[in-house]
């Protein structure tokens, strides 16, 4: 079974809370002043890292809110094309600047809750079938569930293991 691959909407959630959990832990012992510090090898910056599970989680989200009212979706976002992602980040980095670590892990913990919600309101077959949802496209092997995936519990995993290496990282600093 591929990564993406989960036997239940519960497997898919517990993924995604475990990830959560473990990365939410990472932060603890980043003081505030750290919290724009980049460090080499490492691409992001703890308060980056947090604002862009921010902006992906609130973005898949509202394709689904969207199509469930009948709106139009435009992926990724209004404004952005797929090759502009980079531009998009920054904005998620720049809508979140004036928020301390503090704020932003709340943030974030309100908002991973307000996704297992979510996930919670999906039936199996707009999770598990691919075609039922429309903003999930039509490339095979692509339902929401991997989707929900590669926006949450894979990014969470990956980075948990940038945030370790930053710390390890300026721990020598």
């Amino acid at each position: 079974m591929a990564s993406y691959e989960y036997s239940s909407k519960e497997a898919l959630k517990e993924a995604v809370h475990s990830a959560y959990l473990l990365l939410d832990g990472e932060f603890e012992g980043i003081n505030n002043d750290q919290k724009d510090v980049r460090a080499p090898e490492v691409d992001k910056t703890p308060a980056e890292i947090i604002t862009y599970q921010l902006g992906w989680l609130n973005l898949v989200m509202s394709w689904d809110k969207n199509e469930k009212e009948g709106k139009s979706i435009v992926m990724p976002a209004p404004g952005y094309k797929w090759n502009q992602l980079g531009a998009l980040y920054q904005s998620f980095y720049e809508a979140y600047a004036h928020c301390s670590l503090a704020e932003l892990r709340n943030l974030f913990r309100e908002a991973e809750h307000r996704w297992l919600a979510w996930i919670d309101t999906l039936s199996d077959e707009e999770l598990f079938t691919q075609g039922i949802v429309k903003w999930t496209g039509d490339k095979p092997n692509w339902p929401m569930a991997r989707w929900i995936h590669i926006n949450s519990a894979a990014p969470f995993k990956t980075f948990r293991a940038k945030l370790r290496k930053w710390k390890k990282y300026t721990a020598q600093m």
